[in-house]
């Protein structure tokens, strides 16, 4: 090959290197300008807590407050919430990291006839500035995929409802699930499963007709009913999910089904509670762990539970919104106010549902709907679960310093707001029966409101107020309640104007001015 042609090739192969080169380069200048401008994009981003993924297993157990047995015992687990992503947004990719302001409309449009009920201070009131005692119970199976009460298998609804109502309690606690509210609304109604012999006359309902017989029955009967989102999705182990979304059920939709159900029944002063969401808690070092401060985090349940209130008052302003508390607090706010911390230490501890010492620190704002603000803790005994106060010689005394002061009591001794201990109860036999008669003292003593659990016997680890047959009465558990119904004269006292509690009860209008 001659010098000529040589020359030619290497000019050839140095312009192809050459352009290689150029498009190498303008690759790398284009990557390097889109990396500068995520890092500009995520510098506003809120940094997530530590931990990480979920580490939580079937297995864990070893801190205080960190296990809460289930209470009731059929299902499966259907795991924990849906995680958020280090970007903002949660496993859907909807934008949750920013949380707009809440606003409330003016309470100008509550209604001051009827039974709903109002607040002042620490005191339930009907609209005449009468005290009342809710003095309850709870039924348990609209969450479970019963999709009605659990029990009906075997027991007849009519006379249920007129037992409970006959044995003094006045409003009856109803868990539901966010996906049977919102199925409900969309038209759709999952089978109820009852014994078609026993209860013939609910053949050819739905479940929802089903659900709204209830409320007539407990109408009839002079009996109240509050309504629980227990869960997210139906599922009998769906309260051991920390927060208020699972699977499907995101934040909106947990709004939306109660918004939904507060339009629906707002003309029923039957329902007269609700109570937001069952038990929020979590672990430090969960990242699906509920919190309490004055972020707009979507895990912080006391805006999620502002945001909530805000839309079920705006078509329903009569009721009562019950708040609970969450698993944990930090103890030290300035250094860990936003739950960064995974380490226990750095926590107080409590029952699921039951620490509301953020009332404390960021109290829950409903703006002119305060009137209608109750908290509601969870207490329980050692058979559920072997908490750190319940040791050798613990008395009334101690439980209030180690547990209930710090925890919730606080909130009714300051005059803050009512409290309703949504759940309480268990087995009469020691370890158990200790707790429960202290805490059996307390209620008694400043008439705190409260619904037992439950009326249910399918409750794994506290027993029921009936036995296996759900029409037979545990006579010496009934006995011990019957301690702190709503008593006057010997009538048990309902929450109905007109229509008395059962055959031995009164009217509201009947009874006479408690002034606790």
């Amino acid at each position: 090959m001659d010098q000529s042609k040589i020359e030619k090739v290497i000019f050839i192969i140095c312009g192809v290197l050459g352009v290689i080169f150029l498009t190498v380069f303008a690759v790398f200048l284009a990557r390097t300008g889109k990396g500068a401008d995520q890092s500009a994009d995520m510098a506003g981003q809120p940094v997530m807590a530590e931990g990480g993924e979920n580490m939580a297993s079937a297995g864990d157990s070893a801190q205080e407050g960190t296990v809460q047995s289930m209470k009731e015992d059929d299902g499966q687990d259907t795991g924990a919430a849906a995680d958020q992503t280090g970007d903002g947004s949660d496993a859907s990719g909807k934008d949750v990291s920013e949380g707009a302001p809440v606003v409330f409309t003016s309470n100008a449009s509550q209604s001051t006839e009827g039974d709903w009920l109002f607040v002042e201070g620490n005191r339930i009131v009907d609209a005449d500035g009468k005290p009342v005692w809710l003095t309850g119970i709870n039924w348990f199976g609209y969450n479970t995929g019963t999709n009605c009460f659990d029990g009906l298998w075997t027991c007849d609804l009519n006379s249920s409802i007129k037992a409970i109502a006959d044995h003094g309690f006045n409003i009856l606690r109803i868990p539901v699930s966010s996906q049977l509210l919102l199925q409900w609304k969309n038209g759709e109604y999952p089978t109820a499963n009852f014994n078609q012999a026993t209860n013939d006359y609910l053949v050819g309902m739905n479940s929802l007709e089903i659900f709204d017989y209830v409320l007539e029955l407990c109408e009839q009967n002079g009996i109240k009913v509050l309504l629980d989102t227990h869960c997210a999705m139906t599922n009998a182990s769906g309260h051991t999910v920390n927060l208020w979304v699972d699977g499907e059920i995101d934040e909106a939709d947990f709004i939306e089904a109660w918004v939904w159900v507060a339009d629906r029944y707002k003309d029923n002063d039957t329902i007269v509670a609700f109570d937001l969401k069952n038990e929020p808690h979590g672990k430090p070092y969960e990242q699906n762990k509920a919190i309490w401060n004055d972020s707009t985090d979507p895990n912080n349940w006391k805006y999620v539970a502002e945001k909530t209130a805000a839309q079920i008052l705006a078509v329903n302003p009569n009721v009562l919104i019950l708040v609970e508390g969450l698993e944990i607090y930090p103890m030290d706010l300035a250094a860990n106010g936003d739950y960064h911390s995974t380490n226990e230490d750095d926590y107080y501890f409590c029952w699921w549902g039951g620490n509301l010492r953020g009332v404390k620190d960021y109290p829950v704002d409903l703006g002119e709907f305060n009137n209608k603000l109750v908290y509601s803790p969870h207490d329980y005994g050692p058979t559920v679960f072997q908490q750190p106060w319940f040791y050798e010689g613990y008395d009334y005394d101690s439980l209030m310093e180690d547990c209930w002061r710090d925890n919730w009591f606080y909130i009714y001794e300051d005059g803050t707001a009512p409290l309703l201990i949504g759940e309480w109860g268990g087995f009469m036999r020691e370890p158990n029966l200790t707790w429960m008669t202290h805490l059996r003292t307390l209620i008694g003593k400043y008439h705190l409101h409260y619904t037992f659990w439950c009326f249910n016997a399918n409750s794994g680890d506290t027993g029921g107020l009936v036995l296996d047959d759900f029409t037979t009465w545990d006579e010496e558990k009934y006995a011990f309640v019957k301690e702190v119904l709503w008593q006057q004269n010997g009538k048990f006292v309902g929450l109905d104007h007109e229509i008395p509690l059962g055959v031995n009860g009164i009217t509201l209008t009947e009874a006479a001015y408690e002034n606790w």
